[in-house]
């Protein structure tokens, strides 16, 4: 039996706000114990990398740990004529989760290290290579995730996307937010992790092009969707497991 829509929206917002707080949380953490920018990144993308796959593992089997409305919407977008995919009616009901949870998130991890609560970010990020980079960032991410489950390989999500945010944080100009409902999240405050609310929109338009690239390159390898690809990251919606073969 699935779980019902309200779960899995709780199991969203909960995910995304924790997913947040590790990555603004661990970017404070940094920046009290070392004023070297390349220690500092490698602490909070490491703590990312570590906090995330435990995030997928934890609530993959309830929602599918989306955390972010990019992969919400390229799941609805390649479901959407087979019917056996994400429908608009559950993606309106996840992506607000999501940025809810973001926000929650940040105000969150300011809490715990005593910052000010929602300070708006002053970390400007408009720059086109900043964006570029967001392109490349979510193209990579929304491939990843789709191209498991063509292959059938849904069960490494959890190690295979966080493997790939750690690596993006150094591969990438912009340190792969690739997520709109993070890069909201991230707004509300002024930290190492943070990004000015003008910087906001556009890093959003370029994660949604990098979606659409995804989407691109996941035809281009993989040819035609399979049947049901709403089981991402993680296949969810079973109460148990099933029993192994004797």
């Amino acid at each position: 039996m699935s779980a019902s829509l309200g779960r899995r929206a709780v199991a969203e917002l909960v995910g995304t706000a924790a997913l947040v707080a590790v990555v603004v949380g661990s970017g404070i953490q940094a920046t009290e114990l070392s004023r070297d920018v390349g220690v500092q990144l490698l602490a909070n993308s490491l703590a990312t990398v570590f906090g995330l796959a435990v995030l997928i593992t934890l609530f993959g089997p309830v929602s599918g740990a989306h955390f972010n409305p990019a992969v919400t919407l390229a799941a609805w977008f390649t479901g959407r004529k087979s019917g056996d995919g994400m429908t608009a009616r559950e993606a309106a009901v996840y992506v607000p989760a999501q940025t809810l949870g973001a926000i929650g998130g940040a105000l969150l991890a300011d809490a715990m290290f005593a910052e000010p609560l929602v300070k708006w970010s002053t970390h400007d990020r408009s720059a086109g290579h900043l964006w570029l980079g967001e392109i490349v960032a979510t193209a990579g991410l929304v491939l990843l995730v789709f191209g498991l489950t063509r292959t059938d390989r849904a069960h490494l999500a959890s190690a295979a996307v966080a493997s790939y945010i750690g690596a993006a944080y150094w591969f990438t100009s912009s340190t792969s937010f690739a997520n709109p409902a993070v890069t909201v999240g991230r707004a509300f405050t002024d930290t190492f992790a943070g990004i000015a609310p003008a910087s906001v929109a556009p890093f959003i338009a370029a994660q949604l092009v990098g979606a659409a690239v995804g989407l691109g390159l996941l035809a281009a390898v993989f040819g035609r969707p399979t049947p049901a690809e709403t089981d991402i990251v993680v296949p969810h919606g079973e109460t148990e497991l099933a029993p192994s073969a004797p």
